[in-house]
């Protein structure tokens, strides 16, 4: 059996190879935090939990600010566009980054006092968080530049350290010390200095320019228009930790913070399938050939419906296993949650069209309306109902989200495509309506685990009798996948 796996995998393109090797690193790099959360909820009271918690939401809105996102998009399709100069177009996106980095830090020591108060965090976090959004614009930047070529191998050893080294020195250091909350904060930022630090250096090296004004303004120009979406992306995801810290207590930011972490396991997944087939998205479009796209989108949505399923169905085992007692409540904040991360998957497959033709403006106005509504509805519903009430409201903002991605991605396409009608509405419609009723079914069975367990039983045992047709199903995206090196 190891032997033909094995042979099966030599067989393999290289691109697909490379593209099952980046979701193992997404899940290393970014599942460090959720694979370490069950030992982490024990040595740390739901309190300081929550308190750490509050912290990276807030790094993910600040980082908005100081790196304006620049080894997202605009670096993607910088560096296929510039691939002739692409080391110095690297380079000075690195040297750019930094600029804006020891820009932002200055402003924060003008006035540390004023911004801790503001954020309610110590000098030291602080300065923590602004080396910790460098540094991980460093890796953005670098791993990007070796996803484009497929080369996965330094990629794969670096997550691997960093998913053991991180963790380690983080129960190390929070064990020994009475500050626990920081001492989980510095292992981060001196795991990330040992690992990123040199990527910098080399890039630096290897492209010999720090400022560009063509590249400067060339990546300001596209991204600046765009920190409304980015903001109000972070906002989504982001802010409920933070109001709920507020206006109910920091334990309780703890406990909404582990079932957020869990039902973002699956995001995990998602992220790492889009990063695999926006390229083969972009190339459908470029050409034209829009209508390639279909098939592979509702086979996608179809699988991570079916994922997002089976995470909502063992809800209440999951947080078992991550957390002691105490965190109990968190089951209910999954379901709602859950939802909402198949919502950012299904939009990606509408935005891009959007980002494709720079339609920036559509993407601004779908992003902060989703925002604006997410804090609204937290500012007026969490009194009265709880803080289980943002899990909710945050899977309403996204699908309000999804649905204006939609509506603007149609426009797009009769602008540029005439009268071709790319998606089916029904479809997608059907696919989400059977997702979100099995989501409910699944929620109202938590504490009646022979009903729950029996159900999914009976789903399992029908995906076994359509396995060639799930197969098939899987075959498409990889063909996709496959498709974008040839």
């Amino acid at each position: 059996m190891i032997k033909k796996c094995c042979s099966r995998y030599k067989q393999l393109p290289i691109p697909v190879k490379a593209s099952l090797w980046f979701v193992i690193c997404a899940i290393l790099q970014k599942g460090i935090g959720t694979i370490t959360t069950p030992i982490f909820t024990r040595i740390m009271t739901p309190n300081e939990f929550g308190q750490f918690n509050v912290f990276t939401s807030w790094q993910g809105i600040i980082s908005v600010f100081v790196t304006m996102n620049l080894y997202g998009g605009v670096f993607a399709q910088g560096v296929v566009k510039f691939a002739k100069e692409r080391a110095v177009f690297v380079s000075t996106l690195q040297g750019l980054c930094l600029a804006l980095c020891v820009l932002w830090s200055v402003i924060y020591l003008l006035a540390e006092s004023f911004w801790n108060q503001i954020f309610g965090l110590t000098t030291v976090q602080m300065m923590s968080m602004l080396l910790i959004i460098w540094l991980s614009a460093v890796w953005g930047f670098w791993s990007m530049t070796q996803r484009v070529d497929f080369l996965y191998r330094k990629v794969v050893k670096i997550s691997l350290i960093m998913s053991i080294l991180t963790p380690a020195l983080g129960i190390f250091m929070v064990l020994n010390a009475d500050d626990k909350v920081t001492a989980r904060i510095l292992s981060m930022v001196i795991v990330q200095l040992l690992l990123y630090t040199g990527l910098f250096l080399k890039q630096m090296h290897q492209g010999k320019t720090f400022c560009s004004k063509r590249y400067w303004r060339y990546a300001l120009a596209f991204n600046i228009p765009l920190i409304p979406h980015y903001l109000s992306g972070v906002v989504l995801s982001s802010s409920d930790r933070i109001m709920i810290q507020q206006m109910v207590g920091a334990a309780e930011a703890g406990i909404y913070s582990l079932g957020c972490s869990v039902a973002l396991v699956m995001s995990l997944f998602n992220s790492s399938l889009l990063q695999t087939l926006e390229p083969w998205l972009y190339r459908k479009i470029s050409e034209g050939k829009i209508l390639d796209i279909p098939p592979v989108a509702y086979t996608s949505f179809v699988l991570i419906a079916g994922l997002n399923i089976i995470l909502i169905a063992f809800a209440p085992e999951l947080v078992a296993i991550f957390a002691p007692p105490a965190y109990y409540e968190a089951i209910w904040i999954i379901p709602p949650v859950t939802i909402g991360v198949y919502f950012t998957f299904t939009y990606s497959f509408f935005a891009t069209f959007e980002f494709y033709f720079e339609k920036t403006r559509f993407i601004a106005i779908a992003t902060v309306a989703g925002a604006v509504v997410n804090l609204g509805l937290n500012y007026l519903l969490i009194p009265y109902f709880g803080y289980v009430t943002a899990g909710y409201t945050t899977m309403i903002c996204y699908i309000i989200y999804a649905v204006s991605h939609y509506i603007f991605m149609q426009r797009v396409v009769r602008e540029k495509f005439a009268s071709v009608k790319i998606y089916n509405l029904p479809t997608i419609a059907g696919i989400t309506i059977f997702f979100m009723v099995m989501a409910a079914i699944f929620a109202f069975t938590y504490e009646k685990m022979i009903v729950r367990y029996s159900f999914l039983l009976i789903i399992l045992a029908f995906c076994y009798i359509k396995r060639q047709l799930v197969i098939d199903k899987v075959h498409v995206i990889l063909l996709a996948r496959k498709q974008v090196k040839e």
